[in-house]
């Protein structure tokens, strides 16, 4: 069974795809090129949700366990003005990676923090921080080179740890799927499975065994499974791209269904 990456490496892994998106973004033709994945922003946009992202998570990490981010950060980040000039902007992006880098290897990977999320999967802690914003700076690095006219995939190390970090963070719930249980496969190129389950007890996934015909018994109960690389699944799961881009077996409106629920947690 593969392990979860390691603390160093998703610090190492935040640094690289800030480097990217800073790469993508100093290439783009026009800070005011738009995003296509981002409907309504332009790369400048994009810049400052990134940076201000680094900026506000930084602040939480340094918080410590809280029960609400603090509240000088949220107001920061509503107040976040950022430089127009491209060389001055890039130089700023770098630095908000850099503030987030210091406080989580300052934190270390199992300090408590506030999060968005439910904990049933992902601790609120500074290392689940850590995993979540490799995803966000790698979606995003995706979102500026698309911007930039040159899309690329995300890297497999990122990508592949990248399914599993979405259906543990994004997904997983306490709170009751509304509609007939069931559950979706989600299949990597690169071998690579996991289950998500949706029930009256709410969303939570686990790795499975790659698909092979003496696995086939055990999918009965699974309403659809999705085949893609693991770059194309994250940036399924991100709404980058929608579903008739993937290969599904089963039935494909369940997705739908998915996509649409609002857990109240």
């Amino acid at each position: 069974m593969e392990k979860n990456l390691e603390f160093p490496d998703l610090l190492r892994l935040i640094d690289e795809r800030s480097t990217a998106f800073r790469a993508a973004v100093a290439a783009a033709p026009s800070l005011d090129a738009q995003v296509p994945t981002c409907p309504e922003w332009t790369l400048l946009d994009l810049v400052k949700h990134l940076g201000g992202g680094d900026r506000f998570w930084a602040a939480i990490v340094g918080a410590g366990p809280a029960d609400a981010p603090p509240a000088e950060a949220t107001a920061a980040r509503a107040a976040l003005e950022v430089p127009r000039e491209r060389e001055a902007l890039l130089a700023w992006l770098a630095a908000s990676t850099q503030l987030l880098l210091s406080a989580l290897r300052e934190a270390g990977p199992d300090a408590g923090c506030w999060a968005w999320w439910s904990a049933l999967q992902t601790p609120r802690t500074s290392g689940g921080v850590a995993r979540h914003r490799v995803q966000e700076s790698a979606v995003h690095t995706y979102d500026a080179h698309l911007a930039a006219g040159a899309p690329q995939p995300l890297p497999a190390e990122v990508a592949l740890d990248g399914v599993e970090e979405f259906l543990f963070t994004c997904v997983a719930t306490p709170s009751a799927w509304p509609h007939k249980p069931t559950a979706f496969d989600f299949h990597t190129a690169e071998g690579r499975s996991w289950r998500l389950k949706v029930d009256g007890d709410g969303a939570r996934s686990t790795r499975i065994p790659a698909p092979t015909a003496a696995t086939s018994e055990d999918s009965h109960a699974v309403g659809a499974s999705i085949h893609g690389t693991a770059s194309d699944l994250v940036i399924y799961l991100y709404d980058r791209i929608p579903a008739e881009s993937l290969h599904v077996d089963g039935d494909a409106g369940l997705l739908d269904l998915l996509r649409a629920w609002e857990p109240e947690e």
